[in-house]
């Protein structure tokens, strides 16, 4: 099952990552100074990217 993980890194700001369901991390956060400000932005995600676009801003390799 996926899932976000909340953690405090060492410098002692809160992070989060998200995990597949083989527990591998597919992508992790910014650092937050609040813990709520992490959880408002897990929220945001949850909300707001089920219709996200992809752009591919690479050049196409000849």
């Amino acid at each position: 099952m996926y899932k976000f993980e909340v953690y405090k890194d060492k410098a002692g700001e809160f992070r989060f990552r998200f995990k597949a369901s083989n527990g591998e991390t597919m992508f992790s956060s910014e650092g937050y100074k609040a813990k709520a400000s992490a959880l408002s932005a897990i929220e945001s995600i949850k909300k707001n990217a089920p219709g996200a676009d992809t752009a591919d801003t690479t050049k196409a390799e000849s």
